[in-house]
């Protein structure tokens, strides 16, 4: 049997959340299958949603040179069987607080951005810019998944913006490299950093100090 990575309410929850989504949604997993046990523990997660709920499904890829860290999800769109890469990745294996944001980051592509705030979506059209976004966080980081939402959201929106949540309870080289006391912690194009939680117009204005800056 299947171990179930939830708990008791959480699972009970996500059919709301996941069964009724506007358009599907595919899961990429970069991750040895034979690997740690948390690339284990990242295949059971992905193939227990899969198996679940319609709307979710995945494809397992190897190591890549240029990932440093496992496990790896990419959550993409889907339009007409054609994956559409939004540029949203999840570093690291989601416990806690952070099961939540996968959940957000499904979302997140299956509303195409949305949900976002429509001002935020205008700002956003207007950029021109490359744009990371790195949000370091831990399973116990119970705003992680407001800023993964807003990140998240911001990806699918821009083809300028790349978003990326980094699992920092499983990396603690994110922590020494940036400096991080306090989380959620987010740094924009690897220099300016956001530290605590922010609303979608206060991220943006911190994007745009960052440019400006540049």
């Amino acid at each position: 049997m299947t171990q179930i990575p939830f708990d008791d309410e959480a699972w009970k929850q996500l059919p709301a959340l996941l069964d009724h989504l506007p358009n599907p949604v595919r899961i990429h997993l970069w991750a040895d299958k034979d690997g740690t046990v948390d690339e284990n523990h990242a295949l059971n997660l992905v193939s227990l949603l899969s198996d679940n709920f319609s709307t979710v499904e995945f494809q397992l890829f190897p190591r890549r040179s240029n990932y440093s860290f496992y496990p790896v999800f990419g959550v993409m769109g889907v339009e007409e069987d054609r994956t559409i890469d939004y540029g949203i990745r999840i570093i690291g294996l989601p416990i806690g607080y952070q099961m939540t944001s996968l959940i957000t980051a499904i979302q997140s592509a299956a509303f195409k951005g949305m949900t976002s705030e429509a001002l935020s979506r205008i700002q956003l059209a207007k950029l021109e810019k490359d744009i990371a976004l790195e949000l370091i966080t831990d399973g116990e980081d119970e705003m992680g998944p407001v800023m993964a939402q807003i990140i998240f959201n911001f990806a699918v929106i821009s083809p300028f913006i790349k978003s990326y949540l980094i699992m920092g309870n499983s990396f603690q080289d994110a922590y020494v490299r940036y400096s991080i006391n306090y989380l959620p912690h987010v740094v924009i194009n690897e220099r300016y950093h956001v530290e605590g939680a922010a609303t979608e117009g206060e991220l943006l204005e911190d994007i745009a100090k960052c440019l400006k800056s540049a």
